[in-house]
């Protein structure tokens, strides 16, 4: 029998950390905003109809030590060209996104001494050492302590919203019906709790956590993922929470850029409850969108050295440290010369997010059901079904999206 313990978790929570950024920071809080509990419905239900494919990612690699990536090319050779093409064209953005929005956050907290851009690059910097210097073991005890700490902050600035709030709260379900909605829909789907490739991410951190702890094994890997997802869950419904109990029915625009969007959350917020207030908001920010910046930042290198391992065997240069430094001067260069197109970029990488989904879905669940993955360990008939639930809901909303273009 597998023991559980603290030691035990690492990857469902480097999960977690990654998750837990603009889908939640900035999108459950905008969906709280605008639409108060309208979209609690979409939240709940993404995150229960996308489980099993992120569930699959820690299920393979479990059972037979390999990465998705390595599924994938056994399951069919032209799956990882488009993999790495598609990574290929969204990474920089993403990083990107996410580092402004870090960055501003910062500016915010520490001083506006220094511009946005100049604390981008700090930030930057600060997270390329982390990983090149403690490499995974530095990462799994950091994002331990990260993932905490946004926790905590989360639940208390919630906490406190609801002990000030002397109105009633409304939880009437919403459809949006216009263009505009439908897209913040998608959008908000797409990357919630986290857009479904990042269970690529997952199986590569599964593996690495195999290799430092001997112990990582068994059920252990499973209860590990299912706390980082649960967070995931609850972190979102906080951050909706927050977005109706401060902004909604405030009578004010709000911003589509995801760092001025963060500002006028904590602006808000300490306006509501008072200036005490501010440093748990904005740690309960900052934290999350820096374990988003942190974990983004190591996965995406990590998951182009496996798929260029598995593609150009013969070819050894493009290795992590190739691809991290690549990363790290493609998303600088952006912030230079690209910084007021990042909005547009954005929503363009959220919705390819989602309309990509299906495709992440089916060969996931192909992958687990089929001869590659230990008979014993696949999955049960219960998680069948929710599986193919989950490829008709991601199916039938990407559709809905494009047919109302």
């Amino acid at each position: 029998m597998t023991r559980f313990s603290f030691k035990s978790i690492g990857p469902g929570l480097i999960f977690a950390g990654a998750a837990i950024g603009v889908s939640h920071l900035v999108q459950s809080t905008r969906a709280g905003a605008d639409f108060g509990f309208g979209l609690l419905w979409a939240l709940l239900l993404v995150t229960i109809f996308k489980y099993p494919f992120f569930e699959f990612g820690m299920r393979y690699a479990n059972a037979t030590g390999e990465t998705l990536l390595d599924g994938y090319k056994k399951l069919n050779k032209s799956i990882l060209p488009f993999y790495y093409v598609l990574t290929f064209t969204t990474m920089f953005t993403i990083q990107a996104a996410v580092t402004i929005v870090t960055a501003s956050l910062a500016q915010m907290l520490f001083g506006d001494f220094l511009s946005v851009k100049i604390w981008a690059m700090i930030i930057l910097l600060i997270s390329t050492l982390i990983i090149l210097i403690g490499r995974y073991r530095l990462l799994d005890n950091l994002m331990k302590v990260i993932v905490i700490t946004l926790t905590v902050s989360t639940i208390i600035a919630v906490a406190l919203s609801f002990s000030k709030n002397t109105t009633a709260l409304n939880f009437q379900q919403l459809i949006p019906d216009n263009a505009t909605e439908i897209a913040f829909l998608i959008a908000f789907m797409g990357w919630m709790p986290a857009p479904l490739d990042c269970s690529i991410w997952q199986s590569l951190w599964t593996v690495e956590k195999q290799k430092v702890s001997t112990s990582f094994k068994g059920k252990s890997p499973l209860y590990d993922f299912n706390i980082g997802y649960a967070l995931t869950i609850l972190v979102g419904v906080c951050f909706m929470s927050l977005g109706v109990l401060v902004m909604y029915n405030s009578n004010l625009t709000f911003s589509n850029s995801g760092a001025e969007f963060s500002n006028q959350l904590i602006n808000m917020y300490t306006k509501s409850l008072g200036s005490w207030s501010y440093l748990i908001i904005g740690i309960a920010a900052f934290t999350t969108m820096f374990s988003t910046t942190l974990t983004t930042l190591d996965a995406s290198p990590r998951a182009m050295h496996k798929t260029s391992s598995l593609l150009f065997k013969k070819f050894k240069y493009f290795n992590f440290k190739f691809w991290l430094f690549l990363l790290a001067i493609g998303t600088s260069a952006i912030f230079i010369w690209f910084s007021t197109e990042l909005i547009t970029l954005v929503k363009i990488a959220t919705i390819i997010s989602f309309l990509t989904a299906p495709f992440y879905a089916i060969i996931n669940y192909k992958l687990i059901t089929s001869k590659h993955m230990p008979k014993a360990d696949h999955p049960s008939l219960f998680i069948k079904l929710l599986s193919w639930l989950g490829m008709v809901f991601l199916l039938g909303f990407g559709l809905w999206y494009i047919a109302s273009l």
